[in-house]
């Protein structure tokens, strides 16, 4: 029997999805779609942190943007939004998971994590760039803040 043969229970991880726009360049003045390893609203699972980083970059399981192939890849936690606590049942996700995350049977050990970089991508999307935003701004944080 092969390890992919064997049947793995789901597991309750982070999700989140890669923001639309990101800021870009001198002073974050132009706008690049997605990330480099993943397009713009792409759901990806996070999977380790970095505590001593202050969670700055995390590790994510995700349909890269090229070939459309599963990726684990790391990547700032602020081109990341809407981070939630989410039941996994696909085995691919769940084999890369297993490498990383410790499952846990309760959903709330996901959504403590969940809460806590949502809170932390907000600050880091806020304060990367010290310029103010380009009119008009196509970033995250200006398209979901009404006004």
């Amino acid at each position: 029997m092969t390890a992919e043969s064997v049947e793995t229970e789901p597991m309750w991880l982070v999700a989140a999805n890669v923001v639309r726009w990101r800021r870009y360049g001198d002073g974050g003045q132009e706008f690049r779609p997605g990330t480099k390893a993943y397009r713009g609203g792409t759901k990806v699972y996070v999977v380790s942190t970095y505590g001593g980083m202050a969670h700055e970059d995390v590790t994510t399981i995700g349909r890269g943007r090229g070939s459309g192939r599963w990726i684990t890849i790391d990547t700032g936690s602020r081109h990341l939004h809407t981070f939630r606590a989410q039941l996994v049942y696909s085995p691919t996700v769940l084999r890369r998971a297993s490498e990383f995350w410790v499952p846990s049977p309760a959903r709330e050990g996901a959504e403590e994590p969940a809460a806590l970089l949502e809170r932390l991508a907000a600050a880091y999307r806020d304060s990367h760039y010290r310029t103010p935003h380009p009119t008009p701004c196509l970033c995250h944080t200006c398209l979901v803040t009404p006004g």
